[in-house]
């Protein structure tokens, strides 16, 4: 597997505006060994081990770039298991913003949200309970990096206005901070029509959405494709049972300029 940096222009961006992708080695053939310590931490919650195999922790560290000392967030935490891997990633000198909504945290997390918060590692994890428009508080600033890791759909099922989102997070990060956005493809054209039915939304949806925003594509990675998938299934972890994990998925990196 390798990383796709894309090269050409961007009709919504503009080639004046591009600034060159930054290359990058294939974090799943051969994750940095930062990355692979941390997916290795004897703590880790055996619980959290079970899903690496379909959501390549490793290979995630790597394509955010995330590095001691940084400050970083994560849109819809959920139970956590993303924002523990960057509270690790940083370490006691960085700071993570883990983001969940009321309805999210009423309806399914809680209790494990809590849970995972009280956990020594997770000392520099900042709990923001907010909805998506707004996702962070206001001394969430400078951010080195925001992570959307399979939840762009959800925006979608919960209403929220995607276009605050996105620029609120362009707000939060410092010039060359990243946007990643990781999220189960639906098929071609569907645009956000299987956001709700199927919990997948159309790349091509995702791309348009963020450069208007005012980011730029920076890279994007293939790790987590499946090509033998046939994008007419449920993704979502209650759903999908066996196949979770193996939805085909897009990894987008966008970049705020400089």
């Amino acid at each position: 597997m390798r990383y796709l940096l894309i090269a050409s222009c961007l009709t919504l961006v503009g080639c004046a505006h591009m600034t060159p992708p930054e290359s990058s080695p294939s974090a799943l053939a051969s994750p940095s060994p930062a990355a692979r310590a941390i997916v290795d931490a004897p703590d880790r919650l055996e619980a959290d081990r079970a899903l690496d195999e379909g959501r390549h922790p490793a290979a995630l560290l790597d394509f955010v770039g995330v590095q001691p000392g940084m400050k970083v967030a994560e849109l819809m935490a959920g139970r956590g298991y993303t924002t523990e891997l960057l509270a690790r990633a940083v370490g006691p000198s960085g700071v993570v913003y883990g983001n969940n909504t009321p309805l999210i945290l009423e309806r399914f997390v809680e209790k494990p949200w809590t849970e995972r918060l009280a956990r020594p590692v997770n000392q520099n994890v900042v709990r923001a309970d907010r909805e998506l428009d707004d996702p962070l508080p206001p001394e969430a600033t400078g951010l080195d990096a925001v992570v959307s890791n399979a939840i762009y759909h959800d925006a979608v099922w919960l209403g929220t206005d995607r276009a605050k989102m996105n620029a609120a997070v362009f707000r939060a990060l410092k010039p060359g901070g990243v946007y990643v956005v990781i999220d189960s493809s639906s098929r071609p054209g569907a645009g956000v029509s299987e956001a709700k039915t199927l919990h997948r939304i159309d790349e091509e949806t995702v791309r348009s959405e963020v450069l208007a925003a005012g980011f730029q594509l920076g890279a994007e990675s293939d790790v987590w494709r499946n090509p033998q998938d046939a994008r007419d299934w449920d993704a979502s972890p209650g759903a999908a049972g066996a196949r979770r994990g193996t939805s085909d998925r897009f990894a987008l990196k966008f970049v705020k300029p400089r």
